[in-house]
């Protein structure tokens, strides 16, 4: 029997990482396992945008060979994540008159929706990576679930895009096949993140999930088990490095230390330290908050804020998200298993293992959203990537 194996590649501002896994079938039930990995330092990268691409090129090799002599496997495909500030997710909405005679909604109706949703957005010079219908009325009727098979004059839907800078997009393609990697897809970074660090009871109940990256933080915010609003913001973990370097008249190195608590001198003043970290915090929590309030949801998502990405690991923060954003808080931990059958406890892991789970969990009809093989989008199938 041939193995079903998925590759993921995170291409980060401070770090590319490679993730091998493959379907492993233990009690009746298949279950993704890691068995392989690879990581190199980002360069030639900026906020998520590549500005020099044979940097990225030579990054994305060192990775991807670490990957392959770890798995034992050749990578010629991968899933990709995308994320940066302009990554954005915009609300739309649009309708549609239901065709058939007899008044029952069809897949035709709904695309026909959609498409009038699309048709508002401001699409100059970006793509759009996924579309994820939020919200859908019947003659003025919210229903939940399928509309298909259900009678009405008029159909309404509000439409979650999630669209990229096209050019940032063709740039990263270009600087990945340079190595000789086929694309397979491609998955926004926060999402991609979802499939492994939140449960099906979280996104049900409402929850925000923050990736606090280095040079910048992303948001997205489930639902009723589907995303309801993405955000990127420009603002990130070094931000508060730098800020500790400054303050303290320290080297980078011994201030990045300081801030994960890998090293704790007393020859700092505590006071003035934790000052300097909470100042930079309160400034993304205040724009995580803003947001929120912005989408009516601001202390209203009982799942709380789930924390991941590198600047989760600084002390106290759990507790801080829980002050400003009066949530419940808690770090991610990674719902996956590693070739020692253990739990991962890393979650700047969990953008290159999701893309491995939407690859190995995922068939032809419910990706929903090939962009490179211009294959249709089939909405109800993108909806399924959110049951698991």
């Amino acid at each position: 029997m041939t193995k079903k194996i998925s590759v993921g590649i995170d291409v980060g501002t401070h770090q590319v990482k490679v993730a091998v896994a493959e379907l492993m079938k233990e009690k009746n039930k298949n279950i993704p396992r890691i068995i392989g990995r690879g990581i190199s330092e980002s360069k030639g990268l900026r906020n998520g945008y590549i500005v020099n691409q044979p940097d990225v090129t030579k990054s994305l090799e060192k990775a991807i060979n670490q990957a392959e002599r770890s798995s034992g496997v050749k990578i010629k495909k991968a899933y990709i994540s995308i994320s940066g500030v302009s990554l954005e997710g915009v609300i739309s909405d649009g309708s549609a008159i239901v065709s058939k005679g007899d008044f029952e909604i069809t897949d035709l109706d709904v695309q026909k929706a959609i498409n009038a949703s699309e048709n508002n957005v401001q699409l100059l010079n970006k793509k759009i990576i996924h579309t994820i219908p939020i919200q859908y009325k019947i003659d003025d009727k919210k229903v939940l679930g399928r509309p298909i098979g259900i009678k009405g004059k008029k159909l309404e839907v509000k439409t979650l895009f999630i669209t990229y800078l096209k050019q940032h997009l063709d740039d990263l393609i270009q600087a990945i096949e340079e190595t000789g990697v086929e694309v397979e897809d491609i998955i926004a970074a926060p999402i991609a993140s979802s499939l492994v660090t939140l449960s099906k009871s979280q996104k049900i109940a409402g929850c925000v999930l923050a990736n606090l990256g280095s040079e910048t933080v992303s948001i997205i915010v489930f639902e009723n088990n589907i995303p309801i609003s993405l955000e990127v913001f420009p603002i990130g973990s070094t931000n508060i490095t730098n800020d500790i370097a400054l303050g303290l008249k320290i080297p980078l190195e011994e201030a990045e230390k300081i801030k994960i608590g890998v090293v704790n001198n007393s020859s700092y003043p505590k006071k003035k330290l934790d000052e300097i970290i909470l100042a930079r915090l309160a400034d993304i929590f205040e724009l995580i908050e803003s947001h929120l309030k912005k989408i009516g949801r601001n202390g209203l998502l009982p799942a709380g804020i789930v924390l991941t990405g590198g600047g989760s690991g600084i002390t106290t923060i759990e507790d801080l998200a829980k002050a400003f954003l009066k949530l419940p808080s808690k770090i991610a931990s990674i719902n996956f298993i590693n070739n020692t059958s253990s739990k991962i406890k890393d979650s700047t892991w969990s953008v290159a293992y999701g893309l491995c789970v939407f690859g190995l969990t995922s068939d032809e009809d419910s990706r929903g959203f090939k962009i490179f093989k211009n294959i249709k989008q089939r909405i109800m199938g993108w909806l399924k990537q959110f049951s698991v």
